[in-house]
């Protein structure tokens, strides 16, 4: 069975910090990724990375704020949130396809399997 479970979020000033894991029980897939989704609006790609070539993409309002990192060996994908501001607040969610997505572009039809989701909340 395919289970993807987020964990971290929560409620932070803005500028501040949180990190954001998610484990794959009992599989390593080839690429995954973090989503997010604010009220009304599409769900988009925040970050995704490729096991083996490292290889990582970041949507331009997080670069240098947003460090995606996954272990390989225990099946985690973590996503580090620095200097947050208020447009980052959506439910995140964890992602994972079986097919290795070169460059790993984040478009939500390429992944199939999804966690629950954690809420994050940036206040001003």
């Amino acid at each position: 069975q395919v289970q993807l479970v987020e964990s971290g979020g929560g409620s932070v000033q803005a500028g501040g910090s949180l990190r954001l894991s998610c484990v794959a029980a009992a599989y390593s897939y080839w690429t995954m990724g973090w989503f997010r989704q604010a009220p009304g609006k599409e769900r988009e790609g925040v970050a995704a990375t490729n096991r083996g070539s490292g290889h990582t993409m970041y949507r331009d309002s997080v670069k240098g704020r947003f460090t995606i990192s996954r272990d390989n060996a225990k099946n985690t994908l973590d996503l580090q949130m620095n200097s947050l501001k208020p447009e980052d607040t959506a439910v995140y969610y964890c992602a994972a396809t079986d097919f290795y997505l070169s460059p790993p572009k984040m478009v939500v039809s390429d992944f199939k399997y999804w966690g629950q989701g954690t809420q994050v909340t940036v206040s001003s």
